[in-house]
């Protein structure tokens, strides 16, 4: 496993998954636009050596998991392993969770920031997208808060904007862990929250951070998991919060509970600028520690950025599981990439009215993050978005195949389709769109035979068929 940022560099420099780019490039703009266009070409990850106005001594690192080839060398696996492989593996490693370890000291405290040392323009946040409200700090983070009920430490991925050099201010969202237990229990006392932005962590560590997990779950100990090797922590110089030892750069203050700060808007992850500039959080930093030559850490977010595997990834496994717990017949279920995790496929071992509302009331009951649904047979290759559209579009009944929830709420905020006061109410809706053969159709008489070379030959044509593909000439 990868113990930092740099190791997995190193790792991606091997396998030709990273671009190093050594020229001059500005954090206005140029960044944002080179990382936006790799990402929507599948492109590989990039490290900036050079950024206007910053000394060389700072590089930054961009999108290290927008495609699945470096999920899957994240875990240790072939960059070529399947998407199904990947998944698996996933669940394997997310049941077995293992505690953080405590050490004293580590490489993010080489270098320590405070007082009139501390200046958060001295990170080379870059403004991403044309629009947005500003500089974005926290977009490949790893932010550490804890609930002080419980003693619960949560981290989560959530985005901050410089707001001056002592300030960021954010979204969490008001169904997110950090924004729930801010508002719990923090906000009514009118005390300030202590958090630890993170930058640069190892891969799964981040990953962990931005999974979907049950409130109340340990993301530290989930990412031990993931690395099947514990997280070594440290606490923080002016906090009592514990961060990774090995992150690059991490950033110590607190939430306060009396203040707010405009923030936005934001190229958010599901590829549009979504709303205007309004009151965030407002965080006020107390400390920055980080390596010596700290390498920065960005996710160009946006259509097909990292969100659009990791979090996808996790996201459909904790569905697939709440589906089971309800009684659905779900066998699997994908989250694909093109979908901005507003889009889920759920295979069924059998559909219907009373599966797809089963399926929808679940999945909306106390937030709901995804819009559309497709439900399918297992016949079907649920990760295979070509065979998808296919059933769609010929097993899905124009009229009885659409089923629709509404709500109000618990809808995502960050829906580009809803208008302004939907989200201010977060109000919204869900479709599911039944892809599943009517059950009391006749299997012999009334479902059509699929016209494809898996299902309407036989298995000795098939077989000769194979047997000699290349002798026909073809190189696949």
């Amino acid at each position: 496993m990868f113990n930092d940022t740099r190791e997995f560099i190193t790792a991606l420099q091997a396998s030709g998954d990273l671009v190093e780019i050594d020229e001059e490039v500005s954090w206005d703009l140029e960044l944002g636009a080179i990382s936006r266009l790799a990402c929507e070409k599948d492109g590989p990850a990039i490290w900036f050596k050079r950024i206007t106005d910053y000394p060389k001594e700072i590089t930054v690192f961009v999108n290290p998991m927008a495609t699945w080839r470096r999920v899957a060398m994240a875990f240790g696996l072939s960059p070529n392993a399947p998407i199904q492989e990947v998944y698996r593996e996933y669940e394997k490693r997310e049941g077995k969770v293992r505690p953080p370890k405590i050490v004293n000291g580590g490489p993010c405290q080489e270098v320590v920031r405070r007082g009139s040392d501390l200046d958060l323009f001295d990170l080379p946040a870059p403004m991403l997208h044309e629009g947005d409200g500003g500089r974005y700090l926290g977009t490949w983070d790893l932010v550490v808060s804890r609930d002080p009920s419980s003693d619960w430490v949560n981290w989560g991925t959530y985005r901050f904007m410089l707001y001056d050099s002592l300030h960021l201010t954010g979204f969490p969202r008001p169904t997110s862990h950090l924004g729930k237990v801010f508002q719990d229990h923090y906000a009514p006392r009118g005390k300030p929250m202590p958090v630890a932005i993170v930058v640069g962590a190892d891969p799964l560590s981040h990953f962990a951070a931005s999974a979907t997990y049950h409130l109340g779950g340990d993301e530290a100990s989930l990412a031990g998991g993931l690395r099947e090797k514990p997280v070594e922590v440290v606490p923080c110089q002016t906090i009592d919060l514990l961060v990774p030892a090995h992150a690059e750069i991490v950033i110590e203050g607190e939430v306060l509970a009396d203040r707010v700060g405009l923030e936005g808007p934001y190229g958010e992850y599901p590829g549009y600028r979504t709303g205007e500039m309004g009151n965030g959080v407002l965080f006020r930093a107390t400390a920055i520690t980080h390596r010596n030559n700290p390498i920065f850490t960005v996710d160009a977010t946006g259509y097909k950025d990292d969100s659009s595997t990791i979090t996808a990834l996790s996201g459909a496994l904790a569905i697939r599981r709440r589906l089971e717990r309800h009684g659905v017949p779900v066998v699997d279920v994908y989250m694909p990439p093109e979908g901005a995790v507003h889009l889920a496929v759920v295979a069924v071992k059998y559909g219907g009215k009373e599966v797809a509302k089963t399926i929808l009331e679940t999945l909306t009951s106390r937030r709901a993050l995804i819009s559309k649904i497709f439900m399918v047979e297992t016949d079907i290759d649920i990760f295979d978005m070509g065979k998808i559209l296919h059933a769609f579009s010929t097993k899905c009944h124009p009229a009885h195949g659409v089923h629709v929830i509404h709500y109000e709420g618990r809808a995502n905020t960050l829906t580009p389709c809803y208008s302004q006061g939907d989200r201010a109410v977060q109000k919204g809706a869900t479709v599911l769109f039944d892809c599943t053969w009517p059950g009391e159709w006749s299997r012999e008489w009334e479902i059509p035979v699929k016209a494809t070379f898996d299902t309407i030959f036989s298995d000795p044509v098939r077989a000769k068929v194979l047997e000699r593909w290349r002798d026909y000439g073809f190189d696949k």
